[in-house]
């Protein structure tokens, strides 16, 4: 019989639970190749050449991990054959066609040529050569060369190839939930403290005996498992008794499954999860529908790789069209709030007074919006971090802190919605003991335990139903028509409420019909650029930073400072989340020899990040297929005074060498240099331009895709949450602000649609009075 590593039989766990689990374990074999032979042969030189198979070089104290990390290159960890795969993916990026392409020209040398010029070429006949065969010494010129170039496609090739092989090297577990380069750069992997199955097993019994037939030990599957229907399983998984109990009709043994409900929500994160939870416990029958599957505790991993794939809207490698902005967005049952850093911060009272003076929207200043606030903030159990300005702070946190009290900066603690002692450094990839309260542990459950909701996972919705009744001006929504794996389900309602985030809504509502042109306009994502500072094991002379601090543990986000601009549209500086696969992913490359120093610093390399509330917008009407962005010139300004705020802390608080992102892997070292030395750094680093995409940029926070506004002509909903073209369709994400915020959206957002919630009850109770 076999196990999962737990000592405990599968017999002994329900079988979703080891499904679910499985997904979210290492080992998993790529996708199959579209590749010829000779695109993969130049896709796999393309790898080696940024991660290569060496020895040790001299002067880096050796060890066996050490020697294993160089001498594993990027096709020896099976990494090209991961790419390919990953070309199969549809939407994965607008441009990721034209990669075979380019690898079938890298495969011929009058291609090669063309491509890379005069450095492919041989000193003897017949000269010219297809890429494989160029010595690596010139295929690394030769990438430099690229990732600077003057045409746009061939930055693009060098910039995708890049980011997917370091990344897919440093995040993928084997079969052993292991990776090669992880204990030579001083990463654990998984966290060391993450409960078993077996562990699991114990804590937990069965609720009642009829429970224990149908689903045996239940309480594997979390707070949510008597709402859930799996629809993303075998076949004969899905388990409908969840549907029979809530009293909804189930029509016909195939498909299409009819459903009937009060309400359907079509997303589980921040916004539709606290709709469903509210209308639920008012007594009104819910569905909620969520491609993404459900992953409870038990099932964790806490694996880079794997938790992003399955955890993470196109598995984490969301990007714009010109790969100029990475984007993390979540996609799993709880969507971002499952996976975000439990940041819980209060709508500011500037950002409420422009919504309401500036929009004409009232209800940012009436009593609702505050009351909206108060029932939040305690529902989520928002308090103080107890670990800001202790010893138990993380790396990045404690830099920042020491760094903005030396220059006298302004600096504050984050509330969290987490309890006191919750410390993980890997709540990114699910809460490993469901202390965080996400979604999953509030809105969700307390729908669950109304009796009156359920969740239908992994079922992606197609569009919205619709009907014209007698003397309407316009047509009204009567439900929503749903994919699963193995059929199509229509949920008949009352009201449809659309919660699938800035970048998903806006093609829903298009899908459905919907013409006002606001629609998948004006999307803003905070764009943030990022600042490292090494730090060395020694201890300090204060005992401040112990060799005990690594980058990747503690507390996710307790610390942030205020940047001091002249209007509302400023930036804050934060400190990220990145484990090895994103810390690579945005480490600038000038050879392998380079990246793999930088990489051996990862645990003491603290980073923070300068978060712009965005003028500028974007555009995601066609998403998944195609996502715009162009950061506009104010915030561009704002990020470049952030920087250099960023790299004037990180060296006030005693890092040994300070640098950016930037393609050109600058490194000022701080010990040893005079002020004006590092005056002068600072200037030149924070002046450089950040709209050619040799920064790179990233984001975790979108909105205003589908704002509120009172004018059609400008907006995409109104102050209700109502869409100004269909009644009883309401939207309930982030896409509704009608600006950037600037700060960490969660708490904003559930505000908004714990508002929004109110109104559809109106709604209900007159259509049944």
């Amino acid at each position: 019989m076999a196990t999962l590593g737990t000592g405990l039989e599968e017999k002994d766990i329900p079988a979703e639970v080891v499904r679910l689990a499985a997904l979210l374990q290492g080992g998993r074999p790529p996708r199959p190749c579209p590749l010829t032979p000779r695109q993969l042969e130049s896709l796999a030189a393309f790898c080696d050449t940024l991660i290569p198979s060496v020895e040790v070089p001299g002067g880096v104290a050796s060890d066996e991990d050490l020697a294993r990390f160089y001498g594993t290159s990027a096709s020896m960890a099976t990494v090209p054959g991961h790419i390919a795969g990953l070309i199969t993916k549809k939407h994965l990026h607008p441009e990721l066609p034209l990669l075979p392409i380019m690898l079938w020209l890298l495969s011929t040398w009058c291609g090669t040529f063309a491509i890379c010029g005069g450095a492919s070429l041989s000193t003897s006949f017949p000269y010219f050569r297809k890429f494989s065969e160029v010595e690596e010494p010139r295929r690394e010129e030769i990438l430099m060369k690229l990732s600077r170039s003057c045409f746009g496609i061939k930055r693009l090739l060098f910039r995708s190839l890049k980011i997917l092989t370091v990344r897919l090297y440093f995040q993928r577990a084997d079969e052993m939930n292991g990776n090669p380069s992880w204990k030579a750069i001083g990463y654990c992997g998984r966290d060391p403290e993450l409960p078993t199955l077996d562990d699991q097993r114990r804590r937990t019994a069965p609720v009642d005996e009829a429970s224990e037939r149908l689903f045996p030990n239940p309480q594997l599957m979390g707070p949510l498992y008597q709402a859930l229907v799996d629809m993303s399983g075998p076949e004969q998984a899905p388990n409908f008794r969840a549907l029979h109990e809530l009293g909804s009709p189930v029509a016909g043994n195939g498909s299409p499954l009819t459903l009937q409900c009060d309400a359907v929500v079509v997303g589980s994160g921040s916004g539709g999860s606290v709709v469903a939870g509210v209308l639920a416990n008012a007594g009104y029958r819910v569905i909620v529908l969520d491609k993404g599957r459900y992953f409870p505790t038990a099932t964790l991993s806490l694996l880079e790789g794997p938790s992003h794939e399955q955890m993470y809207e196109k598995g984490g490698m969301v990007s714009s069209d010109d790969l100029g902005i990475l984007v993390l967005a979540g996609a799993t049952v709880g969507g971002g709030s499952a996976v975000n850093w439990s940041a819980s911060i209060r709508t500011p009272d500037y950002v409420l007074n422009e919504w309401r003076e500036e929009h004409g929207l009232k209800l940012f200043g009436e009593p609702a919006i505050r009351e909206a606030l108060e029932a939040v903030c305690a529902r989520l159990g928002v308090s103080p971090s107890t670990s800001a300005g202790t010893p138990a702070e993380r790396l990045s946190s404690a830099v920042l802190r020491r760094g903005c009290s030396t220059l006298g900066y302004p600096v504050v603690n984050i509330p969290v919605n987490a309890p006191p002692g919750h410390d993980c450094g890997w709540c990114h990839l699910g809460c490993k003991d469901g202390k965080k309260k996400s979604t999953l542990e509030t809105w969700l459950a307390d729908m669950t335990a109304s009796g009156n909701g359920v969740i239908l996972a992994g079922c992606r919705a197609v569009k919205v139903t619709t009907s014209r009744q007698k003397g309407g001006r316009r047509p009204v929504a009567t439900g929503v028509i749903a994919k699963f794996k193995y059929g199509e389900v229509v949920v008949k309602s009352k009201v449809t409420v659309v919660a699938c985030g800035a970048l998903n809504t806006p093609g829903f509502l298009r899908r459905t019909g919907l013409k006002n042109p606001n629609i998948g306009r004006h999307l803003h994502l905070h764009p943030c650029v990022m600042a490292w500072g090494y730090f060395p094991d020694e201890i300090t002379s204060d005992g401040w930073l112990g060799p005990e601090k690594k980058s990747y543990i503690g507390e996710l986000l307790t610390t942030m400072s205020l940047v001091p601009v002249e209007s509302t549209y400023g930036a804050i500086i934060q400190t990220p989340v990145l484990h090895p696969g994103a810390f690579a992913a945005v480490t600038p490359w000038t050879s392998s020899a380079d990246f793999r120093r930088r990489m051996i610093r990862f645990p003491r390399t603290a980073t923070l990040f300068a978060l712009a509330r965005d003028r500028g917008s974007g555009c995601s009407r066609k998403y998944p297929a195609s996502l715009s962005y162009k950061l506009d010139a104010a915030d561009e300004k704002t990020l470049q005074q952030g920087m250099e705020r960023m790299l004037r802390i990180l060296a006030a608080a005693g890092a040994e060498e300070v640098g950016t992102h930037h393609r050109d892997g600058e490194v000022f070292k701080v010990k040893g240099s005079s002020l004006e030395e590092l005056e002068s750094y600072v200037r030149r680093a924070s002046g450089r331009g950040l709209r050619d995409s040799a920064t790179p940029i990233s984001t975790a926070h979108q909105m205003g895709s589908c704002r509120m506004g009172m004018d059609p002509r400008t907006s995409a909903v109104n102050e209700n949450g109502e869409t100004w073209e269909v009644g009883r369709l309401f939207v309930a994400d982030t896409s509704v602000f009608p600006t950037a915020l600037g700060i960490n959206p969660m708490v904003t957002v559930q505000a908004i649609a714990y508002c929004t919630a109110q109104n559809i009850l109106e709604v209900l109770q007159a259509s049944s009075g």
